[in-house]
């Protein structure tokens, strides 16, 4: 556990817990830095303050996409990442943070996950 619900990033990564308990990971990650500032992992495989770097760069390479498409007034809400018994899904807030959350494809509908990361994000802003 590297939180503390002290802090909002500690009580949004406390939250998803107490709604998605069977999850396997969830950070709250800093766009700018790629640093974790909350995180939590029900897997040992998985650190997520590690994941967390790396999927900045995920959401950095898509940002530079969009530009280079010209997409202006278009804004990322999702990214989804289906592996083969994991669904990797990394929501953006306003205030240039992500929810990075993994959960298991068969315990977790995606649905399920989209909305209680849609219901916890304005929390960061």
């Amino acid at each position: 556990m590297a939180y503390s619900v002290n802090n909002p990033a500690g009580k949004v990564v406390q939250d998803i817990i107490n709604d998605l308990p069977a999850l396997l990971a969830v950070a709250v990650v800093d766009v700018n830095s790629g640093m974790s500032l909350a995180s939590h992992s029900n897997a040992a495989g998985i650190n997520p303050d590690t994941a967390a770097a790396y999927n900045t760069e995920v959401v950095k390479q898509k940002q530079k996409a969009m530009a280079a498409l010209k997409l202006a007034g278009e804004s990322i809400d999702d990214i989804l990442i289906t592996l083969t018994n994991q669904i990797h899904l990394l929501k953006l807030t306003e205030s240039n943070k992500f929810i990075y959350l993994v959960v298991s494809s068969r315990d977790t509908n995606l649905a399920i996950a989209r909305e209680v990361l849609r219901a916890h994000a304005p929390s960061l802003n």
